[in-house]
């Protein structure tokens, strides 16, 4: 049984390395992890974007660099070029022992008022040991936006393991192998197994590369492969179903995409919904799979929490199973 179902894993990833769409679903994982890195911003990123020439003062850019991004410049002309560019930056010139702010005009008013606060507490040689302010941490230490995407990617890799499977059975269909299965050895169940193979694969080697290139190294893996794998069942049975019954590639992949639905739902009643609104989402397998994976990105979250949220998961993901494996068992027939 074994070795049908590594035969059956080995044909499937062959196909899926020759064709375009399955090479672009077995890589998008990589492309989420280097996007997410590239616009999410991190927990202490600062949203004030300072210009200032190259040479002029380094004691001014280390002591603003404590407070803003500082972007250092040739001359006053390639702060000007700088400035005049869509995003929102200031400029810090000096002339006459004073300094000039350039802006466009259209930054935001408080943005303009802290340059001008930076640099005059530069003047007057303020720094942070001469404040009485107390500062007091909550103990977040993972971006919210950054931990948000991750999450959301995470749910998005197990619906693409199904779209795989559904891609690799309609590839059977079209080559007219699907119907000859009932006439090898090979048992429904192996058959099944083995196609289900790659698509696992996917969502939890394409999820740990996500979570360990984005930054989240730490978390429990352990909890993370284990939300993953149940996740990763309702989507595997949507995968077989809509590769049953589709006839060409579009059509399965299309259908797939509906699990989007879900997926988003259940992510904005999370984000956006009062509590008294989130009893309506509880059939909704995703979203307690993003509970679950919120808690793990934020390192949080106990074993207790983690299994009680991948048994229902679960369960609900068996409620699905016998809605849906007659019409895998018919499938299979044809």
């Amino acid at each position: 049984m074994l070795r049908r179902i590594w035969t059956i894993f080995k044909r499937d990833l062959k196909v899926n390395t020759k064709d375009f769409i399955s090479l672009y679903i077995l890589v998008i994982p990589i492309l989420f992890a280097v996007l997410i890195n590239l616009f999410a911003p991190g927990i202490n990123d600062t949203t004030v974007n300072l210009a200032l020439i190259d040479g002029d003062d380094p004691s001014q850019v280390d002591y603003l660099e404590q407070f803003a991004k500082v972007e250092l410049f040739q001359d006053e002309a390639a702060i000007t070029a700088r400035v005049e560019e869509r995003d929102t930056i200031v400029g810090i010139i000096p002339e006459n022992n004073s300094y000039i702010l350039l802006a466009q005009g259209n930054e935001p008013e408080e943005v303009v008022e802290f340059a001008k606060l930076l640099t005059s507490f530069f003047e007057l040689g303020i720094n942070v040991e001469d404040t009485n302010s107390e500062l007091i941490e909550f103990g977040r230490v993972v971006p919210p936006l950054k931990k948000t995407l991750v999450n959301v990617a995470i749910l998005f890799i197990s619906i693409l393991g199904g779209m795989l499977i559904a891609l690799n059975i309609v590839e059977e269909k079209v080559d007219n192998t699907l119907s000859a299965i009932n006439l090898t050895p090979t048992s429904r169940l192996t058959f099944l197994l083995g196609k289900s193979v790659i698509g696992v694969l996917l969502a939890v080697f394409g999820s740990l590369a996500l979570t360990l290139i984005t930054g989240f190294a730490r978390v429990n893996l352990l909890q993370l492969i284990l939300v993953i794998l149940m996740t990763s069942i309702l989507s595997i049975l949507v995968g077989f179903i809509q590769g049953l019954t589709n006839k060409d590639i579009i059509g399965a992949a299309g259908s797939i995409k509906l699990l989007f639905l879900p997926l988003i739902a259940g992510v904005l009643a999370i984000e956006l919904l009062a509590d008294k609104w989130q009893k309506f989402f509880y059939w909704n397998p995703f979203y307690w799979a993003y509970k679950a994976n919120d808690a793990i990105l934020d390192q949080s979250g106990s074993w207790g929490q983690i299994l009680t949220y991948s048994g229902i998961v679960l369960a609900l993901s068996v409620v699905v199973y016998l809605f849906l494996m007659p019409k895998i068992r018919k499938g299979l027939e044809k």
